[in-house]
């Protein structure tokens, strides 16, 4: 388990060559890229969202969450994709659905694939060494301080769930 908490670290928080052949970064939403590096040494939660899903207002609980816990280190990364048809057309749409709606102000990427042959390294990574790739939109993955995977819940669990708030108050040093 060690060995994979290492790997993923060296992948995932820029420590190794892998992480610039695999691409540790993220589009924005907002234009430019977020890099996981950046969060190194904090929890990130990374959650796959879409705009016209039954489980979109799940953003309120993102929100929520940021907000409880943005001061203590953790990060909501909301990675919109289509791959289950259900995202707006375009970033721009997406962007203003989620700050009218919802006053988002967490990181969000671009639309994004996140299963299948083109999903994005971080969900390729992911699903290499859980198992685990999203099922549905609002699948959540919570990754470490030191870059482990500490957990994952799909759709039906809300962010703001018991389970979820250990976790992350665990990562935090808080439970």
């Amino acid at each position: 388990m060690r060995i994979l908490a290492l790997i993923w670290t060296l992948m995932i928080w820029g420590s190794g060559a892998m992480a610039a052949e695999n691409g540790t970064t993220f589009n924005s939403i907002d234009g430019g890229t977020l890099d996981l590096a950046d969060w190194a040494g904090r929890p990130v939660l990374v959650v796959n969202t879409a705009s016209q899903c039954g489980f979109t207002p799940q953003y309120r609980g993102l929100q929520e969450l940021y907000d409880t816990y943005r001061e203590a280190g953790l990060v909501v990364l909301a990675v919109p994709s289509d791959d289950f048809n259900q995202e707006l057309e375009d970033a721009g749409a997406v962007k203003d659905f989620c700050e009218i709606n919802y006053g988002l102000d967490l990181p969000m990427t671009d639309i994004t694939p996140v299963r299948g042959a083109e999903a994005h390294p971080f969900y390729r990574a992911v699903k290499d060494q859980t198992g685990f790739s999203p099922r549905w939109n609002f699948n959540k993955v919570l990754i470490g301080p030191d870059g482990a995977v500490l957990g994952t819940w799909g759709a039906t669990t809300r962010p703001t769930a018991r389970p979820i708030i250990r976790a992350v108050e665990a990562a935090l040093g808080q439970g």
